[in-house]
């Protein structure tokens, strides 16, 4: 799978987190009247704040999607009713949270092991006969103005 892309699959997380004197440390967006990834009413990350409890904790991460907060569902919820759940939660909170996908890329990290440089040699060939092909062009078409001038 040289040069592939593959997406892995979500993880789901519980995750919790003690309160501390700037609440628990990040920011959310989304809900049902600020969609933040379309045709989804969900909750996300939108920023983690500097040594606030989720920064210090290390799991939560932007962009990760908070399913709930103390056992209560964040489906289908507007913003504002999002935000009310979390400033009402107390201080230890538990979250469970769908971390969000990441994308694993396979690249080759050189030339293959059996010295075959095929696709490189290409590139290096098409671009050495563009260059002669855009100089036979220029020289054509001011090749009568050069005898001109002689």
């Amino acid at each position: 799978m040289n040069g592939s892309a593959m997406y892995t699959a979500p993880i789901v997380l519980d995750i919790k987190l003690k309160r501390g004197p700037q609440g628990l440390g990040f920011n959310i967006v989304g809900g049902l009247d600020q969609q933040y990834v379309l045709n989804d009413s969900g909750i996300y990350v939108a920023k983690i704040k500097q040594n606030g409890a989720a920064a210090l904790d290390g799991r939560l991460q932007e962009g990760d999607k908070i399913l709930a907060i103390n056992g209560h569902k964040l489906e289908h919820l507007s913003h504002s009713a999002a935000v009310d759940l979390f400033t009402s939660a107390g201080e230890d909170v538990q979250l469970r949270v769908q971390q969000r996908p990441t994308m694993a890329i396979n690249v080759p990290p050189g030339p293959r092991p059996d010295g075959d440089s095929s696709v490189s040699s290409l590139v290096i060939l098409v671009a050495v006969l563009g260059a002669a092909a855009a100089v036979t062009v220029l020289y054509m078409r001011f090749q009568p103005q050069l005898r001109r001038h002689f």
